[in-house]
């Protein structure tokens, strides 16, 4: 079954406009939708929905596929056959959905807490006691969960990495680090994973990471973090002191730029905070210090 959009109620405009930027403007994957969310909720099978939409089987399963992968609908079996159904929260705002999708310039008028909107102007005098804390940017070597890995220097040729799922990668580290806890993944979270038993040096602190899996290709730019380029930017708010971003390959210096500036953001407030990067090379190093984490 899929996990229901998380938070909606703290965040019911970023879940509708979540939902509306997945739809897209795919005729093919809007006719799926539509087919979905319409009448009872149950679960409409592939070829239901192929013969309401006059579409493939195949292409059904492909938009269908985008769907479910981003928790717009829950996805089953129906005597053997692949099957989809509305998300209970999202149908009561499928019109408004809809109506984005059509006209995507209305989602300005939706404020969110990256978009407040206000009513009138105001002129507000702010002052803003300076920090002395200042971000500190780690890498594997400095973290104390992952100490093993100070013993390899020169990691032999490891498994292809961008061939591991990411989920295999998320559970990797949650064995290394010590977390027992799931969490459940949807397209507009914060974070991969998080966790408050992560250890750098003597201190243990929170920490939250954003993982990129083997659907990811080539060298990481910000504009392959997350559905709109601001998947960094959604990391740093999660309530945590550590903030790594874990990739299977090269990493391009703009993400070291972001991370930065937003963990000096972080920082204002006077507290520590810490930010790296596990690019191919040390997710080898990982991968060979603590082989029996990874199946």
């Amino acid at each position: 079954m899929v996990h229901d959009v998380s938070d909606f109620r703290a965040n019911p405009n970023e879940t509708i406009l979540f939902a509306a930027r997945v739809v897209g403007r795919s005729k093919a994957r809007l006719k799926v939708f539509r087919e979905i969310y319409k009448g009872k909720a149950r679960f409409k099978t592939v070829t239901e929905i192929a013969r309401a939409t006059r579409l493939s089987n195949v292409r059904v399963l492909q938009e269908g596929l985008k769907l479910a992968g981003n928790h717009i609908v829950a996805k089953s079996k129906v005597d053997g056959e692949t099957a989809y159904k509305k998300d209970a929260t999202l149908s009561h705002y499928r019109n408004r959905i809809l109506s984005i999708v059509a006209k995507p310039s209305s989602a300005k008028k939706y404020p969110t807490k990256q978009r407040p909107h206000t009513t009138h102007k105001t002129s507000v005098t702010v002052r803003v006691r300076v920090s002395t804390a200042k971000p500190r940017e780690i890498t594997v070597d400095d973290v104390e969960s992952f100490k093993l890995v100070r013993n390899v220097r020169h990691p032999i040729p490891g498994p292809k990495l961008d061939a591991i799922p990411e989920k295999d990668i998320k559970a990797a580290l949650k064995r290394i680090i010590g977390e027992s806890h799931d969490f459940k993944d949807w397209g507009g979270e914060r974070n991969d994973l998080f966790t408050n038993k992560f250890r750098v040096g003597s201190k243990r602190i929170a920490a939250a990471f954003a993982l990129k899996g083997r659907a990811t290709k080539g060298t990481l730019t910000p504009k392959k973090m997350g559905f709109n380029g601001d998947q960094i930017g959604r990391l740093f708010l999660s309530p945590a002191n550590a903030f790594f971003v874990v990739y299977h390959g090269k990493v391009e210096e703009s993400i070291y730029e972001q991370m930065k500036a937003f963990a000096l953001g972080k920082s204002l407030n006077g507290r520590s905070v810490h930010f790296g990067i596990v690019d191919g090379d040390d997710l080898n190093r990982l991968y060979q210090a603590y082989r029996g984490h990874f199946r």
